[in-house]
């Protein structure tokens, strides 16, 4: 007689997603795949978008204060479109708006999130959409910096 034995897996701590989110269809992937992630599992999918004023932009002040107002509008579209997506699933989420380099600003994001606590055996994780530009893949993107160089694990979705 075959007899199946299963053990249970002990819970793991809680796992802190954080969302690199533009609102792309990559983006959107990106999420979708958190919420996978996230299931049957404590924790929470942070959203970051990250603004990122061009080197020209910053030379002038009045194009500087259009920006900030654009990105705020740009903001409550995305916060918006993430809170649509997300509207389904019941998952602890929030959404954070950063200023700087996307890479940068997604690594400092789940630094933050590791230094308050990520909980006991709790993970920090950076969720990723990544382009099929081939520019993108050749020059370097968002996901090809953060695996050189995210202290954290990294998810990047097709």
């Amino acid at each position: 007689m075959l007899t199946t034995v299963t053990t249970a897996t002990p819970p793991a701590g809680p796992l802190h997603l954080v969302v690199g989110y533009d609102g792309s269809p990559p983006a959107r992937r990106a999420l979708d795949a958190a919420v996978r992630l996230l299931q049957g599992r404590a924790g929470r999918i942070d959203v970051v978008y990250v603004a990122h004023l061009s080197g020209l932009a910053m030379l002038s002040p009045g194009a500087v204060a259009e920006l900030e107002s654009d990105f705020d509008e740009i903001e409550q579209e995305l916060r918006a479109a993430a809170a649509e997506q997300l509207r389904d699933p019941v998952v602890a989420w929030g959404f954070e708006r950063r200023q700087g380099l996307v890479p940068e600003e997604l690594i400092a994001a789940a630094n933050a999130i590791d230094a308050v606590g990520a909980g006991p055996g709790g993970t920090v994780v950076i969720v990723v959409g990544s382009s099929s530009h081939a520019a993108h893949r050749a020059v370097g993107s968002v996901a090809v910096s953060l695996a050189r160089h995210s202290p954290v694990p990294l998810v990047i979705v097709p």
